[in-house]
């Protein structure tokens, strides 16, 4: 039988997303080596329960991240079948490799054998939790938006929202409760509780505004006398397609060509300057839309 070759553009696309899971990874383990596990911040997942074990037993945080994720996607995948992707798999040994390669450069060990980590900005323990926060929310929306997964928290909760019916985004939400309070039985200390809740919160709102604002997309409406050569242009400048609609004006009964064009809002502004640039008297109308789907944006969804 016959097997399709990937096309360049194809090969390009899995390309791309594997570098930006790759990015995504380096800023969240650095957000968790650097700013959250020195200064005992918990912002819940798997790394919060790594962090917890860390400083009650001594145990490496990218061990545990590694021996608790595959034991959650066996766990997984008895509960729900192998659905777990090849990326999953890759993210957590990276992140697991990275967290131990991360962890050495700054740990110091006394003459009694004891651990410390370097504490990189000092003893402002809120200023880690603002810089943590915001990049691990960065690293997690640049990992989903490339595809991929940490593996972890979600396994726990697909498994759990296969018997009982509890939306994912709740489940998820009440174990990182349950980790970050349990913060308390081995601290001994509300100001490290408090703190772990505000970087959950700020965490996941920067995660959100990142996939938001990276996946929003706007629908421009152009009528210009140059119509042809603005099309052109968005082809071959922006690489995006253009619909030309045939269109009438009611009261000149004129017949003029509309331009449709779909793109991604921080695209919104060369486009812009593309249309000044060649006919700064366009009509140009902008609107926000909900969701585009197909290529070159995201994919339909069963």
């Amino acid at each position: 039988s016959m097997t399709l070759k990937p096309t360049k553009a194809e090969i390009w696309q899995i390309t791309k997303n594997y570098l930006l899971m790759m990015l995504g990874i380096v800023i969240y383990v650095m957000s968790y080596v650097y700013f959250l596990l020195p200064y005992q911040l918990i912002s819940g997942g798997m790394n919060g329960i790594a962090t917890l074990i860390y400083y009650s037993v001594g145990l490496h945080p990218g061990t545990t991240y590694l021996v608790m994720n595959v034991f959650l996607i066996l766990l997984g995948a008895k509960i729900m079948g192998w659905k777990y992707s090849v990326k999953t798999v890759i993210a957590i040994l990276v992140i697991s490799f990275l967290i131990d390669i991360f962890q050495q450069g700054i740990t110091t060990i006394d003459a009694q054998g004891h651990e410390s980590l370097l504490h990189i900005v000092g003893d402002q323990k809120f200023m880690a939790c603002v810089i943590g926060a915001l990049m691990e929310g960065l690293g997690l929306a640049l990992v989903f938006l490339s595809g991929g997964s940490t593996g972890g928290i979600d396994i726990i909760a697909s498994s759990i929202n296969k018997y009982w019916n509890i939306s994912l985004g709740r489940l998820m939400f009440c174990i990182d409760l349950a980790i970050i309070g349990s913060s308390y039985l081995i601290f001994r200390n509300l100001e490290t509780m408090v703190v772990g809740y505000l970087t959950m919160v700020m965490s996941m709102f920067f995660l959100d505004y990142v996939t938001n604002g990276l996946r929003q997309s706007v629908q421009f409406i152009i009528v210009s006398d140059k119509y042809e050569e603005i099309a052109k242009q968005v082809n071959q400048k922006m690489e995006r397609g253009v619909t030309v609609l045939y269109g009438e004006g009611f009261y000149s009964k004129e017949k003029r060509q509309v331009l449709l064009i779909l793109a991604k809002k921080f695209e919104s502004r060369a486009l812009f300057a593309l249309i000044r640039q060649i006919d700064p008297r366009a009509f140009v109308s902008m609107g926000n839309v909900e969701g585009v789907f197909g290529e070159g944006f995201d994919k339909i969804k069963r």
